[in-house]
């Protein structure tokens, strides 16, 4: 009954399987690789690397700050992409909001430790939707984030593996 071969379905590495397998499925479908150009392979990786970041958000749901960060983020690009009129960055409102809301956490911040504000400041920038956390809900969000990414690293390695005999 317990077959380590066997995901549980309701794990998020069986539900970020699932979603990455189908929009791999749906990347080659849209378009064969018609030539190995640098141009064509970063457009490729592009892809692939979009369906990871989206898998891994819905795999989580909106549970998480960081995956309604990234969910946000790539909404915004699909629609700047197909909106002919997008001249304009559509994503101001948000860096208003981003901008109010860290300035808000600003006294946290200096309350936190001086020695981390610049340490903090860095982690902002690497997980999603961090610019407006404060530190307590940073570090919850940057281990959650790490494991998932973590998850993603492993299941990409068992693709790679089978595609690669």
């Amino acid at each position: 009954m317990n077959n380590p071969h066997h995901l549980n379905p309701t794990s998020l590495k069986s539900r970020f399987t699932t979603r990455f397998l189908r929009a791999l499925t749906k990347i080659r479908a849209q378009k064969p690789i018609s030539s190995s150009s640098p141009t064509e392979i970063f457009r490729r990786y592009r892809r692939i690397k979009a369906a990871a970041d989206k898998s891994m958000a819905y795999s989580v749901r909106s549970r998480r700050i960081w995956s309604r960060a990234m969910l946000w983020k790539l909404r915004s690009r699909s629609y700047r992409r197909q909106d002919p009129c997008s001249g304009r960055r559509s994503g101001k409102t948000n860096q208003a909001i981003m901008k109010k809301s860290s300035n808000e956490n600003t006294t946290t911040r200096r309350e936190d430790g001086v020695g981390f504000v610049e340490e903090a400041d860095e982690l902002r920038q690497l997980v999603p939707g961090g610019e407006t956390m404060n530190l307590c809900n940073l570090l919850d969000e940057t281990a959650h984030y790490i494991k998932c990414l973590t998850t993603q690293v492993q299941v990409m390695k068992k693709i790679a593996d089978f595609y690669s005999f």
